[in-house]
């Protein structure tokens, strides 16, 4: 308290003058910094006229964090002569400057390349379907870590600290750093390879070991697939890299077979005429492939007669492809109806031998 009571004593009128041209700096970038980054961003964004929007921009928070951070920082410059203020406190609050300054802008720029700003809606439109939704986000996913990777060596570098000896230092502890965390570096890389080589993206339905659902999200570490049980399952890269993968996404058309087992006693006139009205019926289907066609009398069982049904769809989706499995299905059994043919069933003949 005494401390204080003497500071006033021996602040001159001069000093209080400069004290308060100082608070007034403060105040009129706190008050007026809002005004100051909407007409900042307004004259890059000449044709845009909803002020909401501006306002949304990403720089919009980082430029009123900026000024604000500025008015503190202009101050105690000014205030540098006047109360003889030493080269530490000078030190200290540029840093401060332009570590807050540097976060705030690395953040703004991050945010810029997310799919919720105008920015990702703008360079989507200019790249249009030449780059896949997927890859697109995944280069944008690096460029938001590189950009914080240079605000951090530049908050590094203004703290003052060796870069040199750093480097050293991590050439030193690489090796355990590498050592502990290989498989994350192998699912890094492999996230690159998976990328590149592209046998999905996101939304394909795929299949792979003992796992089968849409893919939702493809990171630098795993993939995100939802399975058909509504369950989200995290498939390292690395696993990916090296498996199977079934992209049923993919298919052009889907199969239709049918193996059906006819009585043995079935009359060969009513079989051919099954065959042909089976085969006219699915040549009269928009979604078949007339040249994939095949209804043919297959195999002679212990049972029956085998005939064998086979045709493409281009049915890709699957509750399309089972419903028009559904329907052809219908109409094989309403024609074997008409043509009174029954289907054989698995039988066994048990002779009971009498010794009487």
């Amino acid at each position: 308290m005494n401390q204080i009571i003497s500071f006033f004593e021996n602040t001159t009128t001069l000093q209080v003058v400069d004290l308060l041209i100082a608070i007034g700096i403060i105040l009129f970038l706190r008050i007026f910094s809002g005004t100051i980054s909407y007409i900042i961003i307004r004259m890059f964004k000449i044709k845009e006229k909803k002020a909401k929007s501006i306002k949304e921009s990403a720089f919009y928070s980082p430029l009123k964090i900026f000024f604000i951070i500025l008015g503190f920082y202009l101050a105690i410059v000014f205030l540098k002569e006047p109360f003889h203020l030493t080269d530490d406190i000078m030190a200290i609050a540029y840093q401060a400057f332009i570590i807050i300054s540097t976060i705030a802008f690395a953040k703004a720029l991050a945010t810029s390349f997310t799919p919720k700003s105008s920015f990702y809606n703008k360079l989507r439109e200019k790249t249009g379907q030449k780059v896949e939704d997927s890859m697109f986000d995944f280069a944008l996913k690096i460029i938001r870590m590189m950009i914080y990777i240079v605000a951090a060596f530049i908050v590094i570098t203004t703290l003052g600290v060796n870069l040199n000896g750093l480097v050293a230092g991590l050439g030193i502890g690489g090796v355990i750093f590498t050592l502990a965390a290989q498989d994350t570096a192998k699912n890094l890389f492999a996230g690159v390879v998976v990328f590149l080589d592209k046998p999905f993206i996101v939304g394909d339905w795929i299949e792979i070991e003992n796992f089968e659902g849409t893919v939702e999200d493809i990171t630098f570490r795993s993939t995100r697939v939802r399975t058909f049980e509504n369950s989200v399952v995290n498939i390292p890269n690395a696993i990916l890299s090296n498996a199977s993968i079934i992209n049923w996404s993919k298919m052009e058309k889907r199969r239709y077979r049918m193996n059906l087992c006819i009585e043995l006693d079935t009359p060969l006139e009513k079989l051919q005429r099954f065959q042909l009205r089976v085969q006219d019926m699915l040549q009269a289907r928009d979604a078949i492939y007339d040249d994939s066609i095949i209804v043919k009398f297959d195999t002679i069982s212990d049972n029956g007669l085998n005939i064998l049904i086979c045709s493409y769809t281009d049915s890709i989706d699957y509750n399309s492809y089972i419903a028009e499995r559904e329907d052809i299905n219908y109409k094989i059994m309403k024609i074997l109806k008409e043509e009174n043919i029954e289907l054989a069933y698995d039988t066994k003949t048990v002779h009971v031998k009498n010794n009487k």
